[in-house]
């Protein structure tokens, strides 16, 4: 059996940076807007026509490695030795974390983008993280803040910068950029996402690329996709949350079991293959050895879900579960309703969401993230509030009011073995809301009671 299940776990003297750089870059403000929407090559378009052994390459400069991939109908799901890599047709993810050089991957992926998907302009950028808890341990414009902002600056001018957050607590730091303002080389393009367009490109020898007919067929009134992600950071992870990601000693002769199956057999075992109802899951989990855990998962979402689906999210989770630096994160695409769900068949709303992911790791601290389009935010919702404030409202009423663990174990949230306090309380130590070029925040930070 891969989960320790013992009580003293094992320790590795060098920490270990869990909270993730998240690099996010747009190279179109739809599928719809890639210049093969209408010419797919067994079945995909844009950035999913890259070779795996392209991205393998870029990510040889960032320092980390591909474990596996799961090959969705709209996304294509890397699993990393340093969490995960998702590309759709029209725009890639990439969160590493560790020591990795993440913004180091960057001009690679520019140049990938226009020689293998003819998408030679970025529409928006952006890179964000979390507070590092070792920043001394960092590497080239990881250092500091200042110093990857400088890097980012080189690439996109007139980008923005964010720190959301007390300076000297947990805080989230934000780079963005504008749509459609500027390209990767500077140059101006247009700034309306329904006068989308590229420049031409030229082939090798010399004739342009009529790459751009596609683009100018695109209808103005082409719906754009939806941008909705919500980050859940845990630190300070219970005794008993930790110890599920922890690889028991080997038995001798007995079989070994792939780092996959193993994986699986955590998500099956604490309650991750349940956060969204399976039927609707593809799930791809890794446990490391020693310790550690990352998943990837494509989820069906959508009207119409009993008779197909009319969209793929996603989720990941990564884990470092030693004791000092333990950390967990948990981020999804899939647009989540603040008022309760219906049936347990169904996408769980932010609530029961929230309530599920913290339940499992039992963090001692955390930050809540929603981070919405303006185009999603515009509707008022219950008691005429906007989706940022019912979102903080929902995060301060399912981390502050009592309610009852729902692991089995009955073992306290501080991680003392006690029993005793079968409650998870929080107190909220932040709330900040903020307005950005075409989207909306929604930050909290809780610590446990």
């Amino acid at each position: 059996m891969a989960v320790g299940d013992y009580y003293h776990l094992p320790y590795t003297s060098t920490p270990f940076e869990g909270p993730e750089k998240l690099l996010e870059i747009w190279f179109a403000p739809s599928p719809a807007h890639v210049p093969d929407a209408h010419a797919q090559k067994n079945g995909r378009i844009g950035l999913r026509n890259v070779p795996k052994q392209v991205w393998e390459d870029m990510l040889d400069i960032v320092k980390c490695k591909v474990l596996s991939v799961i090959e969705g109908e709209e996304t294509d799901a890397y699993l990393l030795s340093e969490s995960s890599l998702l590309v759709f047709p029209h725009r890639i993810i990439l969160k590493t974390c560790g020591t990795t050089l993440n913004l180091l991957g960057l001009p690679r992926i520019l140049e990938i983008a226009h020689k293998f998907a003819s998408l030679p302009s970025v529409y928006r950028c952006f890179y964000s993280r979390k507070s590092f808890m070792f920043p001394e341990r960092q590497l080239g414009p990881h250092r500091e803040w200042k110093d990857e902002v400088s890097f980012l600056d080189a690439i996109f001018p007139n980008g923005a910068a964010y720190t959301v957050g007390k300076v000297n607590g947990d805080h989230w730091l934000l780079y963005l950029t504008t749509p459609g303002q500027y390209d990767a080389n500077g140059e101006t393009t247009p700034s309306s996402p329904n006068s989308f367009s590229l420049s031409p490109l030229q082939s090798e020898n010399g004739e342009e690329n009529e790459i751009n007919q596609t683009l100018q067929n695109v209808e103005t009134d082409t719906p754009f996709t939806q941008d909705y992600t919500i980050e859940i950071l845990m630190s300070n992870l219970s005794h008993k949350a930790r110890e599920s990601f922890f690889l028991a000693p080997p038995v001798q002769d007995a079989p070994s079991e792939s780092p996959s199956v193993i994986g699986r057999t955590v998500s099956s075992t604490i309650g991750i293959s349940d956060l969204f109802p399976p039927h609707l899951t593809t799930l791809d989990a890794y446990a490391f050895d020693p310790c550690g855990y990352s998943s990837n998962a494509l989820l069906k979402w959508g009207d119409g879900i009993e008779d197909g689906h009319s969209g793929e999210g996603y989720y990941t989770i990564h884990v470092t579960p030693e004791e000092g630096w333990s950390y967990a994160s948990f981020e999804c695409n899939v647009p989540l309703s603040t008022s309760p769900s219906s049936s347990a068949k169904n996408i769980p709303d932010l609530h029961t969401l929230i309530r599920r992911v913290v339940d499992i790791f039992q963090p001692g601290r955390l930050s809540l993230t929603l981070f919405i389009s303006n185009a999603n935010n515009n509707a008022e919702e219950d008691e005429g509030e906007t989706a940022v404030e019912a979102a903080q409202r929902t995060f301060k009423s399912t981390l502050t009011a009592q309610r009852p663990v729902s692991c089995s174990s009955g073992d306290s949230v501080t991680g003392d073995g006690s029993g005793q306090n079968d409650r998870m309380l929080y107190k909220r130590t932040d709330k900040i809301n903020y307005q950005f070029g075409g989207y909306n925040l929604a930050f909290a930070s809780f610590e446990l009671r």
